[in-house]
């Protein structure tokens, strides 16, 4: 199989007005960011971006405009899974004819499925289009897991299945996909924590909602690490992972919109009634990033 899709991908946040309606400009300075990090590909309405908080029609808005700012610097992956089926396939083929490369799937969450529905619907959905499909694996969410038996049969059967995206937490999952089923379909691991050991381990990327904050310095470990550098990859993550954890150990999405301040570029408080990052909570993320900043990470690499 050849891998169209690698390295690091961002999951975008959405960055909100006052008013919580998207603020366009500051997508486009998010965009940016990490693009000029040096990042793989940019992911439009995942979990990061705050999706489950959208409407449909913020959704394509926000997949129309990160497709448009990014003009094909970089591979648009837009998450257009919904909780029917024919919601799906409307939010896909309107995905696909605005121009994204590729369509990640989030089964339905708000009723948990059989895995026998779960299939159903990623073979009704990936039939509906023709572009390549990243399915999103995220049991904690939608009380279903693809299993490695599953996903090689499900990229088997259908042509169009090309990535996983595995959130699944579960390292040993993880590393049957990335062992034992690379030659049907790429695994990209949306553990951030895990983001060392999976490129290490031969993962075709990582996905990863943290390198809003940081893209820059995952992307050179991502670069270390395929280069064959993994004593400097390692020396690298090791500076850099207290700022992951900081990041993983409090409500994501407050955290990586605090984090996004604390580097400069503000992008809003999340939709209610998710909050603010606290003041301690706060105040930890602000001491990690400016350990880092102290650190003398070698953003040379990147």
């Amino acid at each position: 199989m050849t891998t169209q899709l690698s390295g690091v991908l961002t999951a975008l946040s959405t960055p909100f007005n006052q008013d919580e309606t998207i603020d366009v400009a500051t997508l486009r300075k998010v965009v940016d960011r990490s693009i000029d990090a040096g990042v793989g590909g940019v992911v439009a309405a995942g979990s990061t971006g705050e999706v489950g908080a959208l409407s449909s029609e913020e959704r394509l808005l926000l997949i129309e405009t990160v497709i448009e700012h990014t003009a094909g610097r970089v591979p648009v992956i837009a998450q257009t899974g919904a909780t029917s089926t024919a919601e799906a396939i409307r939010l896909s083929q309107a995905a696909e004819q605005a121009g994204a490369d590729v369509l990640m799937l989030i089964t339905p969450y708000y009723e948990p499925l059989s895995l026998e529905e779960t299939v159903a619907y990623i073979k009704d959905v990936a039939g509906s289009v023709e572009l390549p499909i990243m399915l999103y694996n995220i049991p904690a969410v939608t009380g279903v897991n693809l299993d490695p038996a599953t996903v090689r049969s499900l990229a088997e059967e259908v042509p169009n299945i090309r990535y996983i995206k595995d959130s699944s937490a579960n390292w040993e999952q993880a590393l049957q996909l990335i062992h034992h089923h690379s030659d049907v379909i790429g695994t990209f691991i949306g553990w951030d924590a895990y983001l060392y050991s999976a490129l290490a381990e031969g993962a075709a990327g990582v996905m990863a909602g943290t390198a809003n904050v940081v893209p820059e310095e995952i992307v050179v470990v991502a670069r270390l690490i395929a280069e064959g550098d993994l004593v400097g990859a390692r020396e690298q993550w090791n500076v850099l992972y207290p700022v992951i954890d900081a990041l993983l150990s409090v409500p994501f999405i407050p955290s990586v919109k605090a984090g996004l301040g604390l580097r400069g570029l503000p992008a809003g408080s999340p939709r209610r009634p998710t909050a603010d990052l606290g003041g301690d909570e706060l105040a930890r993320l602000k001491q990690a990033l400016a350990a880092l900043d102290a650190s003398r990470f070698q953003t040379a690499h990147a």
